[in-house]
């Protein structure tokens, strides 16, 4: 009986150590032949040292700062991509490639109109690359002299407008220098506008002497040269303690605890307390049972003024965590109920109405939805628009609501502030 266990368990472990070799077996078989094909194929890659032919019938056509080439690629079944080498007005070598599937290539980084000799090479998937195709071009003077040249400042109320021409519409940057009781300031703006307006605020009712200098987005600059002296005009914060709502054209905004007037009562709106209730509430019940765009609000300045930006804020503030006193945690800013687009216009007579334009707080959301901290505090500060150019005198102001970032039944607002010259005859 003894025997005839002992032989069992013999069987059982010897059956287990069988199927032991032969799981080795099969892994060790399986292994080798991995890395035989990984070796094989490695071998073959390292067999294609063949290069491709080179770039043929190169062409171009100069541009400010750069020039347009056109070629044609070597036919190579696995040609990855065409490269083009020069040197940039820096001294410094770079590159711009193109896929197989194109037939041209934008260089740029050139400053003068001088001649360049360039390289295209045509490279393929195992990094081969082939002979260098050379070409000697002319491109046009930068574009950055352009801009320079074309650069218009003009007296606003509290700072200047700048301007220029940007034909390539390509990214500038320029530095704008100055000078304020001996000491020198310098601002940099930057457009790829082909037309930009630009302000630089701040300033005094003095006189300025301006210079520029303009830099393109690859480092090269011009020299700086000097753009004239500018007075600006001195500029106010229109005083609103004398505006009045014009009830019989203007819609119902006193909805719960919002009423029309805190749209320029000085208070902004804030999402820390809930005692600083200033904003407006048009509610579609007191408005006909829907909101009907343009929603209008007609002040009454009780004055002539003249202004050239205003600020608006949205309603900051929410009920929610009713265990905190209905304070809110987060800011409604950009919330459905909250204004987005309105226009603005302006009258001597309320009947004659001059458009100071349209405008468009915007969508702050990102491709993910995300609303960024630069857009949250720039509701804080207020959404400011410009003006191109000084409105003409008015004492009565439309302001209409165009849309919110979504409701059907409320448009909220906090605050409006105008600046220019208060009280003009």
């Amino acid at each position: 009986m003894i025997y005839s266990q002992l032989n069992q368990i013999f069987k059982i472990n010897t059956m287990k150590n069988q199927m032991k070799i032969i799981k080795d077996t099969a892994k060790y078989i399986f292994m080798s032949l991995l890395f035989f094909t990984v070796i094989s194929a490695c071998k073959q890659e390292e067999l294609d040292t063949t290069a491709p032919g080179k770039v043929t019938d190169i062409s171009y056509k100069p541009t400010n700062g750069g020039a347009i080439l056109k070629f044609t690629a070597p036919n190579d079944d696995d040609l990855l991509y065409v490269k083009v080498v020069y040197t940039n007005a820096l001294g410094k070598e770079v590159f711009k490639v193109t896929s197989h599937y194109g037939d041209s290539i934008e260089i740029d980084g050139f400053k003068e109109a001088t001649p360049q000799k360039v390289k295209l090479y045509a490279v393929d998937r195992n990094n081969n690359s082939s002979e260098a195709a050379e070409i000697e071009l002319t491109p046009m003077k930068s574009f950055i002299y352009i801009v320079q040249e074309s650069i218009q400042l003009k007296e606003q109320l509290g700072g200047v407008r700048i301007s220029w021409e940007n034909p390539d519409q390509k990214t500038v940057f320029v530095y704008v220098n100055f000078n304020k009781d001996g000491k020198a300031y310098e601002r940099i703006l930057s457009s790829s506008l082909s037309s930009p307006i630009l302000m630089i605020r701040g300033l005094d009712p003095q006189e300025y002497s301006f210079s520029v200098t303009v830099e393109d987005f690859n480092g090269n600059k011009t020299e700086k040269v000097d753009v004239g002296t500018y007075k600006p005009l001195l500029e106010q914060k229109i005083d609103k303690s004398t505006w009045k709502v014009l009830q019989n054209l203007s819609v119902d905004g006193d909805k719960y605890e919002g009423t029309l007037a805190s749209f320029w009562d000085d208070v902004v709106d804030t999402k820390e307390v809930n005692t600083d209730n200033s904003y407006f509430i048009i509610n579609r019940d007191e408005n006909g049972g829907m909101l009907k765009w343009p929603l209008d609000i007609v002040v009454d300045l009780n004055k002539t003024v003249v202004i050239n930006r205003f600020v608006v804020w949205q309603r900051a503030f929410a009920y929610k965590n009713a265990e905190q006193n209905g304070v809110s945690t987060d800011y409604y800013y950009y919330k459905e109920e909250n204004m987005k687009s309105f226009s603005v216009a302006v009258s001597t007579d309320k009947l004659t109405w001059n458009s100071l334009g349209t405008f468009d707080i915007g969508d702050p959301r990102d491709a993910s939805g995300v609303i960024s901290p630069a857009k949250y505090k720039e509701a804080i500060d207020g959404h400011e628009f410009n003006l191109e150019s000084v409105s003409q005198p008015f004492r009565y102001m439309k302001f209409s609501v165009l849309s919110n970032f979504g409701s059907e039944t409320n448009v909220y607002g906090s605050e409006i502030t105008l600046y220019g010259l208060d009280n003009q005859q």
